[in-house]
């Protein structure tokens, strides 16, 4: 039976730049790092994300961007912030999709490798009361 997330890996092109990244903006704390040997197929770094294992790996093979993607959730208040934070950091930002009310507010925005992240305001029990307020109308 499956209990959790056990861990997300992400493969990057430069996994000291990403590094810098992650920890200045989510504040990651790094709790790995391979060096040069390769445990797995690339050299990897781990980090914890609030209470989430990620995983980095590095390949130079070019990355293409898709819609998947990792959420994180973030307090209302704290929007403005992470816009900024991902202004200096020079990150693409995604226009944010159509929202039904209530539904919360999201920041997608791309890393240096073509992972997109979104950063979320709102709980998925929201979100379904939002979409069944929005079906019963």
């Amino acid at each position: 039976m499956i209990s959790s997330i056990s861990h997300i890996t992400f493969v990057v092109k430069n996994l000291d730049k990403t590094t810098e990244l992650y920890k200045e903006l989510f504040n990651a704390r790094e709790v790995y790092y391979s060096g040069e040997k390769k445990h797995s197929l690339y050299k990897e770094r781990f980090f914890i994300i609030g209470d989430q294992w990620i995983a980095l790996m590095e390949d130079s093979n070019i990355i293409n961007r898709t819609y998947h993607h990792i959420a994180f959730k973030i307090p209302e208040t704290d929007v403005d912030y992470y816009l900024a934070k991902i202004k200096d950091l020079n990150l693409e930002l995604k226009p944010p999709r159509e929202r039904v009310q209530g539904e919360g507010y999201s920041i997608y925005f791309y890393d240096y490798d073509n992972n997109l992240f979104e950063l979320h305001t709102e709980t998925l029990e929201r979100r379904l009361t939002s979409y069944a307020e929005v079906d019963n109308i």
